[in-house]
């Protein structure tokens, strides 16, 4: 992951930084800004299953690839809706993914 885009995502986690997308339009007009919103987007929207599977009694499951892609893939069972959410996303991101609060109470023993 480029390191701009990888500050960015982590500032747009940070809720005192201060960093809108409103406010700071210029820096999301580029690809790497916006590659960054959707990175947030959707480490957000995991963030947010993963905390209602933890709320449900459940445990998401977390596979590492042993391969050199670097891919982590995730399966989160919604007993609500009834299913289960699979994603895969890179290294980087699910470093990211476990810096967020929600996530990390989520995954505590």
């Amino acid at each position: 992951m480029d390191p701009f885009v990888r500050r960015l995502v982590e500032r747009l986690f940070q809720p005192d930084a201060g960093l809108s997308r409103n406010r700071h339009f210029h820096t999301f007009d580029n690809p790497e800004g916006r590659v960054a919103l959707r990175i947030s987007k959707r480490l957000r929207a995991l963030a947010k299953d993963i905390e209602a599977c933890h709320h449900e009694g459940g445990k998401p499951t977390i596979e590492r690839a042993t391969d050199s892609h670097g891919k982590v893939r995730v399966e989160i069972g919604l007993a609500r809706l009834k299913s289960r959410r699979t994603t895969t996303i890179d290294e980087a991101e699910y470093e990211l993914l476990l810096k967020l609060p929600a996530v990390q109470r989520a995954l505590q023993p």
